[in-house]
């Protein structure tokens, strides 16, 4: 990781989809994840759910033991994702809300309705060393009970303003991106860092990288999408491409 560039972490958790669809070895996100980091990713994300959808337990064992870029490790607040995380040790842990019924990830936590437990649940995986981020939507409140219970980072949730994109509801998008931009002022100038990502595309990543005080995306759906038609590397080549010049 280099300097004030944008940051891109790649997200493999659907590579694992496409594995245990046909519970096969195959397509590994191990090899799905050094690739990645060959063309150019700063990072990898990778989502241990507690139903084990797509990531496994024995994936983020591999993860840890093979890569040379960070693993950001997103997982839900609970007793049994702190202590896997304690145990491997990763260099960031993104907490990020779930429901066992949703296709992925809907909207932010909501950090300052669990302040307290929030608070107690970070401070070791803090004190282990490891980048504690709290995924969230743009609300003030959220960010600044981010602030209070000690988190490092937040990401801010990009998935209604890609959704607002797609559907052609244009005026929507664009006072939503105006939201997650005053998000990320805001965040900042608390002593957070800021990161985002959820939903984004080719078409949707250039006004969210332009956004200054945003130092990560974190990208994944899309991009191993894209990896069926192009192959991975070019797919995240473009993409850091996008960023570069969106940053610029």
């Amino acid at each position: 990781m280099t300097g004030d560039r944008l940051r891109l972490g790649v997200n493999i958790d659907h590579v694992a989809t496409v594995r245990n669809a046909r519970g096969s070895a195959y397509p590994d996100p191990v090899r799905a994840a050094l690739l990645a980091e060959e063309a150019g990713a700063d990072g990898i994300t990778a989502h241990l759910r507690e139903d084990r959808r797509h990531i496994l337990d024995a994936d983020i064992e591999a993860l840890m033991a093979a890569l040379s870029r960070p693993l950001n490790f997103e997982c839900a607040a609970t007793a049994e994702m702190q202590a896997i995380a304690l145990r491997h040790r990763p260099h960031a842990v993104c907490l990020v809300p779930e429901k066992r019924e949703e296709r992925t990830t809907e909207g932010g936590l909501d950090v300052a309705s669990d302040q307290n437990r929030l608070t107690d649940f970070i401070a070791p995986l803090s004190e282990a060393g490891c980048r504690v981020s709290m995924f969230i939507g743009h609300d003030p409140r959220q960010i600044e009970a981010s602030a209070r219970i000690g988190a490092a980072v937040v990401e801010l949730h990009t998935g209604h303003y890609c959704d607002l994109h797609a559907e052609g509801r244009f005026a929507e998008r664009d006072a939503e991106l105006a939201a997650l931009v005053e998000g990320a002022r805001l965040a900042h100038s608390l002593g957070l860092e800021v990161h985002a990502g959820h939903g984004l595309t080719f078409d949707t990543v250039s006004p969210i990288a332009a956004i200054p005080e945003v130092r990560e995306l974190n990208i994944g759906h899309f991009l191993i999408a894209e990896a069926i038609f192009t192959g991975l590397g070019p797919a995240i080549a473009e993409m850091r491409r996008l960023m570069d010049v969106a940053r610029a």
